[in-house]
C-alpha cells in the first residue's frame, strides 16, 4: 500500500466554486457488465464566499434513512445566498450498500465505518474512505454524519458526540451535538473506535455530530423531521446558514463504559420487556431468548448492568449470540460542557 499514491476518485464539479452545484464524485470500477465502469456517488457542492466548511453524510450504512432523506432535500432546497462559506453534501456515503439496502458493500463487503483511513489501493469501500480522508475532510470544519439502526436495532431519536482526550474539541462536538437539539442528547465512549469515520474526523481536530435516529430499516415521518430540523440548527450553529434555530427540551444522556450495552450469548427468538425510552433499574430483565427448536424450556433471561432508560433495543424477532439486545443511557442532570 501506497498513501502517497492519488485517489483513483475525482468530483465531477469544482469544489471550490461560488454557487449549488450537483455531480458525483465518480470511483471507478471495472466489473463483469461494465469492464471501464465507475460507481457515481451523488455530490452537491453549495458555496458562497470564504467561511466555514461543512461536510454532510448519510448512509454511511447503507440501510439507514434519514440522513440521505433529508440531505437530498437540503440539496434541493438551499440556496447560495443562504449560506456563508461552504456545504459538501454527499447523501450515500457508502453508495453501493445504500443502493443494496445493506448495512455494508455488496461488493466487497466492506464496512465503510471500520474502513478508516482507507487506502487509495484498496477495495472500493477502502478508497470511499481514503478520499474522505485525504481529500474532504482537511476541508472541512465541521461533519454531521447520519445514523440510524438499520435492519438490526431501533433507538430512541438522538444526536451524539463522544467523551475525547482532547477536550476542547469535545466541548465543541457537545455544543454542536446540542445544538442539533434531538429528543435525545447522548454523551457516549465507543466501545471500539478503531477504523471509524468518526474517529478519523476526531483526530483531525473536527467537529462531529452523529445521531441515531430510528431503525429498523426504514424511516418515519417524526424521525424525518428530527433529521431536518437537527440539520439546519447545526448549520445555523457553525455560521453557515441564516436564520434562527428552533430549539426544544431535550433529554441529555451519556453512555460512559460498556456497562451500557446488554449482549445476548445464545441464539433464539427475541422478547423485549422493556419498550424505548423507559426506565431500567440495574438487574432488570431487558429481554427473554426463547430456544427455537423446542417447548417445555424456560427462556434465557438478559438483564441490565446498570441503570438509566433504554435507548436502543435488538429489532429482529430472532437473535444470535453475540447480538446486542439492548443499551441503556444515563440521565445527565447538569447542563452539558
Amino acid at each position: 500500500m501506497s498513501t502517497d499514491r492519488p485517489s483513483p476518485i475525482t468530483p465531477t464539479i469544482p469544489l471550490d466554486q461560488d454557487g449549488v452545484r450537483h455531480g458525483f464524485l465518480r470511483l471507478p470500477y471495472s466489473r463483469d457488465d461494465s469492464a471501464w465502469g465507475a460507481i457515481m456517488i451523488p455530490l452537491t457542492v453549495i458555496r458562497n464566499g470564504e467561511g466555514p466548511t461543512a461536510l454532510l453524510t448519510g448512509a454511511n450504512h447503507g440501510d439507514e434513512y434519514e440522513g440521505p432523506i433529508a440531505l437530498h432535500d437540503l440539496c434541493l432546497s438551499l440556496r447560495a445566498d443562504d449560506v456563508t462559506g461552504r456545504v459538501i453534501v454527499v447523501p450515500a456515503f457508502n453508495y453501493p450498500a445504500f443502493r443494496a439496502g445493506r448495512r455494508t458493500s455488496p461488493i466487497d463487503r466492506g464496512n465503510l465505518n471500520r474502513s478508516f483511513p482507507g487506502r487509495p489501493d484498496g477495495t472500493p469501500t477502502e478508497k470511499i474512505a481514503d478520499y474522505f480522508q485525504r481529500v474532504l475532510l482537511p476541508m472541512a470544519d465541521l461533519a454531521v454524519d447520519f445514523h440510524s439502526g438499520g435492519k438490526t436495532l431501533d433507538f430512541v431519536p438522538f444526536a451524539a458526540a463522544h467523551f475525547q482526550d482532547d477536550k476542547a474539541n469535545e466541548a465543541a462536538c457537545f455544543a454542536a451535538m446540542e445544538a442539533f437539539n434531538a429528543p435525545y442528547s447522548v454523551q457516549l465512549l465507543e466501545l471500539d473506535s478503531v477504523g471509524m469515520y468518526d474517529t478519523a474526523v476526531e483526530e483531525m481536530g473536527k467537529v462531529l455530530v452523529s445521531t441515531e435516529l430510528g431503525g429498523g430499516g426504514s424511516s418515519t415521518a417524526r424521525s424525518i423531521a428530527i433529521a431536518k430540523k437537527g440539520l439546519r440548527n447545526v448549520l445555523i450553529h457553525a455560521g453557515i446558514l441564516k436564520g434562527q434555530m428552533q430549539v426544544d427540551p431535550t433529554i441529555r444522556l451519556e453512555m460512559p463504559d460498556d456497562d451500557c450495552f446488554v449482549i445476548s450469548d445464545r441464539d433464539g427468538l427475541h422478547e423485549p420487556m422493556i419498550d424505548l425510552g423507559e426506565r431500567v433499574q440495574k438487574g432488570d430483565v431487558v429481554a427473554r431468548i426463547w430456544p427455537l427448536d423446542r417447548t417445555g424450556v424456560a427462556p434465557f433471561e438478559c438483564r441490565a448492568r446498570t441503570g438509566g432508560l433504554l435507548i436502543s433495543r435488538h429489532f429482529p424477532g430472532l437473535i444470535q449470540s453475540g447480538d446486542c439486545t439492548a443499551v441503556i443511557g444515563q440521565r445527565v442532570e447538569t447542563a452539558l460542557p
